[in-house]
């Protein structure tokens, strides 16, 4: 199965602020690439998401700003690849949000959302947060809210499902977005 699992942290509540990116490329059922940036964004930073993510104003000053990074991968969002994500519904909204934002046309991908998928495949959790999954299924989660540990785990969940349950139980998951 080939993918990429992406995850955004946010400088405030607001979906059109994020402040770093993190994508893991997966071909061939393995993780063979990893791309991590901060992104400055064009909003205020909230004390709540410091606290969650610890990312701060002065982290991203030098940051190139989110239209300076989106030439180097909106290659990733064509109708022919399948981006993951847990929570995708989050994560997917931060970038149409902010590519509104800055007046940039909306892609068109595949989306499969793992916090759907274990819910469905793993009903028996106590709850389907991402370090909650990771431990269950023995995934590391180095720096949970960290996007660059979480994409990581994020594709590493998708690959246990799909060695477990089948690329066709996977693929009755895919929305296109």
């Amino acid at each position: 199965m080939d993918f990429v699992a992406i995850d955004f942290e946010t400088a405030n509540a607001k979906r059109n602020s994020p402040c770093s990116i993190a994508l893991s490329v997966v071909e061939n059922n393995q993780i063979v690439a990893e791309f991590y940036s901060l992104i400055k964004p064009d909003t205020d930073f909230s004390w709540r998401n410091i606290q969650v993510n610890g990312i701060t104003e002065n982290d991203v000053k030098d940051a190139p700003s989110f239209p300076e990074l989106w030439p180097h991968i909106k290659n990733f969002f064509t109708p022919e690849k399948l981006v993951v994500a847990h929570n995708a519904p989050f994560d997917v909204s931060v970038l149409k949000r902010t590519l509104e934002f800055y007046g940039i046309p909306q892609p068109t991908f595949n989306v499969i959302d793992t916090l759907k998928t274990s819910k469905d495949f793993f009903s028996d959790f106590e709850n389907h947060k991402l370090d909650t999954i990771c431990r269950n299924l023995n995934i590391t989660l180095k720096n949970h809210h960290n996007a660059l540990s979480d994409s990581v785990a994020c594709a590493q969940i998708l690959l246990y499902q799909t060695k477990k349950f089948g690329n066709q139980q996977i693929a009755k998951y895919i929305k296109l977005k």
